[in-house]
């Protein structure tokens, strides 16, 4: 059986079309999707050489849907579920995972080597039933549980720096994952947000999330610009949440005496930033890295992502036909977008 797919066949040539229709995995089930995310790394997946030769690809990871056809001998599920699958599958048996650490595990199923969400159905894994699959409640909007992926790794962020009550928060970059920075950490108790970016665009649309400055960084110099706003100061933590090495190198110098840095947007391979170690080394700065989330954090990111306490739906402002996604990806690319949903 054929069902519909967007297809890559190399860097900016993706293709909606048809394709088999997967089967039902051994052990999991076949999942319709309803709805999927767009994510900044799924556009740069799309429109660079990103697989290094190796199509066709279908890409995809913010899914969610509804339980078509199951494996007989699966429990705790069943055909009609409503589940959001989160994409990673950890081992459950390294050392990283007996601590809780799944974020880290050393034998991790490849997500970005299986089949994406951009499709009609995708296969879900006997592996990724122990603990990477949630059932959406009755009365929920299916769109909504599409953020609880991106979510996570934000809300893995802020729970491992301890975004708390009192602190001065800056955060580069106003694209979703920024935007989704500063709405929680405002729920978290940070009492100034300050953003920056180069778009006035996404500037303007951040503000809605609980941004309290934003600085245009092509406009002026965003390190003074933070420092003026924190009295000479420098703020408490700082994320670098964009894809520049450049937004790396500046952070350090944001952040106030034995503050926390965050490198949490990857960067293109083989870039490196320029860093003045004996600044952090003198001012006593800690830099942290950001990747994932545990199991336990995603199932805390779906609980929020779902619940009345966080806006979900100003973040989405469009939902598309997944037929339409290259036209989805242009209106992210120019900050037009916070978040697309796009329906297969």
């Amino acid at each position: 059986m054929k069902m519909k797919a967007v297809v890559m066949y190399g860097p900016n040539n993706i293709r909606y079309e048809d394709v088999e229709k997967p089967t039902c995995p051994e052990g999991g089930f076949l999942l319709k999707i309803k709805a999927v995310g767009l994510c900044g790394s799924d556009i740069r997946n799309l429109l660079t050489d990103s697989r290094k030769g190796k199509y066709p690809h279908i890409y995809g990871h913010e899914q969610v849907g509804i339980i078509e056809e199951i494996d007989k001998n699966v429990t705790g599920f069943k055909v009609g579920d409503r589940v959001y699958v989160y994409a990673g599958d950890p081992c459950m048996e390294c050392e990283f995972c007996l601590k809780g650490q799944t974020q880290n595990c050393m034998n991790p199923g490849d997500y970005l080597e299986r089949q994406g969400g951009f499709a009609d159905y995708i296969g879900v894994l006997k592996t990724q039933l122990r603990g990477s699959v949630h059932r959406i409640p009755e009365g929920v909007d299916m769109e909504l549980a599409t953020l609880a992926e991106p979510l996570s790794s934000v809300y893995s962020c802020l729970e491992n720096v301890n975004i708390s009550i009192g602190d001065t928060v800056v955060i580069l970059g106003a694209g979703p994952i920024g935007c989704f920075h500063a709405q929680l950490a405002k729920l978290r108790g940070a009492f100034k947000i300050i953003m920056t970016d180069i778009n006035d665009t996404r500037l303007d649309l951040a503000r809605q999330f609980g941004v309290d400055y934003a600085i245009n960084s092509k406009k002026e110099d965003a390190v003074d610009a933070v420092k003026k706003l924190t009295c000479g100061r420098g703020a408490d933590k700082v994320i670098s949440a964009n894809p520049t090495v450049e937004g790396q190198a500046q952070c350090i110098y944001m952040l106030k005496k034995g503050g926390t840095g965050v490198f949490f947007g990857g960067v293109q391979k083989g870039k490196t930033a320029e860093i003045d170690t004996n600044y952090i080394h003198y001012n006593n700065i800690w830099l942290f890295g950001q990747y994932g989330a545990s199991l336990d954090q995603v199932k805390k990111a779906f609980d929020l992502a779902i619940s009345p306490l966080f806006p979900t739906r100003k973040f989405i402002t469009h939902i598309m036909p997944l037929s339409q996604i290259k036209e989805a990806i242009k209106l992210t690319q120019t900050g037009e977008a916070i978040k697309v949903v796009l329906i297969p």
